[in-house]
Parts: C-alpha cells; structure tokens; sequence
C-alpha cells in the first residue's frame, strides 16, 4: 500500500518525533490553536447549515493563483459541507495567500495550505480547531480531487489540502478513517501536473509544539527545492 496512511500533519509528525522517520506519515494538516482571525468566529459547522440550506452555494469554485499558474476548484458543498465551509473561511480570510506547495509527491499527491517562506525558511502558520472528518460522503481520492490532510486523529483537518494526482483508492474511507475529498479541479490541471513534476529534496519545516510552544525545526522530504508559492486564493465570482 504504496502511501498509504501518508496524509498526516507535520505537526503531528513532530509531536510523535517522526517527522522524518515515518515513511507511513506524510501529508500535514494542522494542530489545535486559536482561530487567527477572530476566536468568536462562527464555526465550520454553523456555516455548513448555512450553505445545505442555499443550493446555489453547493458548486462554488475557488481559484489558486500559484507561481505555476492558476488552479480552479469545484467545491461540492452538497456532500461535505463542514469541510467546505471550513475552506471557505480560510480562502476568505487570506490565510491562503503567500503559502506553499510544501510537500510534492509525483505519483501521489500535491499538498499545501500550511506553511509561509520567511527569507530560506518554511513556517507553519495558526490555525483553527480541527474540523470533521466528513470521509464517509462517497467522493472518492480520485485524480484531480482536492481533500484535506490531517493528523492521525482523523476529526484534526483544519487548513492543509492536497490535490490527488493519482487514483489514491488506499486513502478512502474506510481505510485509516479516510480523508475527505470536498471538491475537484475544474481548471488547471495542467498546472497541478507541473507542480507534481518539481525537483524536490529534504528541507527544515519549522512549526511551535503544540504543548510546550517550543519553536521545532525538522527535516522532511519531498520539498519543493524553488518554492510554489499559492500568491493568493479567491472565490471565484
């Protein structure tokens, strides 16, 4: 099961100090921490009420502009609404802008959402309290979708995404709880095909411990040598 299990949280990768021992573990999504954009915000969840109960907002798409060129996601509102909704507030608060593309592999996935270049070093950046995992709404890791990375608890998903570059049938639900797919590439695939084709290499990834607060700077593999930069993310109008 080539990948299998491998969407998981650098955070908590070094929380289990196995971020670069750990071949099982590999794609991020982030710790517990205060919303960065109001901590009275509403949550994921009220606004996924909201959005079941206006079907005009069931296919809204989402443009990427990335150094490679621009990536348009459908979000299927209709089958995971928490999670759509939670995406939605973070492309609205910019939390998107300035992040990287800062895990590529090939022949698996493009994961990104979480980290900031601040002059040669890769930041992650505060996020929300995690998410449901809503793996059981019967989309599929299939190419071109787009899911949300996690740690091992599988209700940790908050701000990291990737996007499926192959047919990932080992990370559906029900094998290690699933990660939930939330929408697909409608445009730009070409652009994603470009990113999975990145020279890559082992880089420090730099978080603060969830407990101690402790700055952590780790190895990991799979890192875009040059930068991808998402420049900015917007709901498409």
């Amino acid at each position: 099961m080539k990948h299998a299990a491998s969407l998981l949280s650098l955070a908590g990768l070094l929380i289990l100090g196995a971020c670069n021992r750990n071949s099982d573990n590999l794609v991020p999504a982030a710790r517990d921490s205060k919303d960065p954009v109001s901590e009275n915000a509403e949550t994921a969840e009220e606004m996924a009420v909201a959005q079941v109960e206006n079907p005009a907002e069931d296919k809204k798409l989402v443009r990427l502009k990335t150094s490679e060129g621009d990536i348009v996601i459908e979000l299927n509102a209709k089958k995971a609404p928490i999670t759509v909704a939670n995406f939605l507030k973070y492309v609205t608060a910019g939390h998107y802008d300035g992040t990287v593309f800062h895990r590529v592999i090939s022949d698996f996935m493009i994961q990104g959402g979480g980290f900031v270049l601040d002059g040669k070093r890769l930041f992650e950046k505060e996020t929300r309290k995690g998410i449901k995992n809503e793996s059981q709404n019967g989309l599929k890791n299939k190419v071109g979708t787009i899911a949300m990375a996690r740690t091992r608890d599988p209700n940790s998903a908050s701000a990291q995404f990737f996007i499926n570059v192959t047919d990932n049938d080992n990370l559906n639900y029900p094998s290690n709880g699933g990660y939930a797919v939330f929408g697909k590439v409608v445009e730009g695939m070409d652009v994603v095909n470009q990113i999975r084709a990145v020279a890559t290499g082992t880089k420090p990834l730099t978080t603060k411990h969830p407990f101690t607060g402790q700055i952590v700077s780790e190895p990991a593999a799979n890192v875009p040598l040059k930068p991808v930069v998402i420049e900015a993310a917007e709901v498409v109008k």
